[in-house]
């Protein structure tokens, strides 16, 4: 497929397909090299990409039923269906569900139980939880009791971060009233990045995609636009972004971090020739409106 970039682009990232099958436009824009403090930025980037890229290729090396030593269990499904607790904290969804909303001090400090309200194809911190396995993803996605059970978990990590649904067809968020102290609390305890990129991605591969150019929109606001969240901007850009599965909705949030994000010349995370071709139809708009 044609591209508008090549591995010859100063940012090109081979693990990095947002830009595939692009029109090829303005190929004759040229490019200035880059500041040499941005390829440290770059090789983060990078070193992100490759993880973000197999998530998003759906991990095409993992078999079915992989680390199971019973192929037909399913651990993370019993868990989301009331069946089974989690472990090590022997806990029932529902009891996580009604008792442990805005108990911030728990939700932060406990560390074990991410891995099984936001269960992945890939592991975690805590042993005792299961990878999810293919045969799962497929009986979750039929079981709507089991994706009401998350969608109560996703609105429980979401007040957490000081977040609320407004639209549950659209997955549109906004801020809590008290979004100030717990903003606070996530700029401070910056591991909550990893638990966001996990959500993310549990949201894609459990049949809520659509939430999650939602919630990346909102980081890349607060962040870029209204200066909060300073300490996690790079993980909203290596990161969030790159777990949004629709590749339109990535290529918007990305011209929409671009706009939004100065200096413009350390910004890294598309090729540098689309930079520049968003630049030149940036000048186009702000002539038309300065035009009486």
């Amino acid at each position: 497929s044609e591209t508008l970039v090549d591995p010859t682009d100063e940012f090109y990232c081979s693990y990095d397909s947002t830009w595939e099958d692009e029109p090829s436009q303005n190929r004759s824009i040229e490019i200035s090299s880059s500041p040499r403090s941005n390829r440290y930025k770059f090789r983060r980037f990078q070193n992100a990409a490759k993880d973000m890229q197999t998530y998003r290729h759906d991990y095409p090396n993992q078999p079915r039923d992989q680390h199971l030593s019973k192929p037909e269990a399913r651990p993370n499904l019993m868990f989301y269906l009331g069946q089974d607790p989690c472990l090590p904290d022997g806990l029932h969804i529902s009891d996580i569900h009604k008792e442990w909303h805005g108990d911030y001090n728990k939700l932060e400090h406990v560390h074990t139980y991410i891995q099984w309200l936001f269960p992945l194809q890939e592991p975690g911190v805590n042993s005792e939880a299961n990878i999810l396995t293919k045969q799962e993803i497929t009986d979750f996605l039929n079981n709507s009791f089991a994706k009401k059970n998350l969608l109560k978990s996703y609105k429980l990590m979401l007040d957490f971060y000081g977040i609320e649904m407004i639209n549950e067809i659209t997955g549109d968020v906004r801020k809590t009233e008290n979004w100030m102290e717990r903003f606070d609390n996530f700029n401070r305890h910056t591991h909550n990045s990893l638990r966001i990129t996990r959500i993310l991605k549990c949201l894609g591969t459990l049949g809520y995609r659509d939430y999650q150019a939602p919630l990346v929109k909102f980081f890349l606001v607060e962040t870029l636009v209204n200066g909060q969240l300073p300490n996690i901007k790079e993980s909203v850009l290596n990161y969030f972004v790159f777990a949004v599965l629709d590749k339109k909705k990535r290529r918007k949030l990305l011209k929409f971090a671009y706009e939004n994000y100065e200096p413009k010349e350390e910004f890294v995370w598309c090729p540098k020739k689309i930079q520049m071709f968003w630049l030149q139809q940036m000048k186009i708009q702000n002539g038309r409106e300065k035009s009486p």
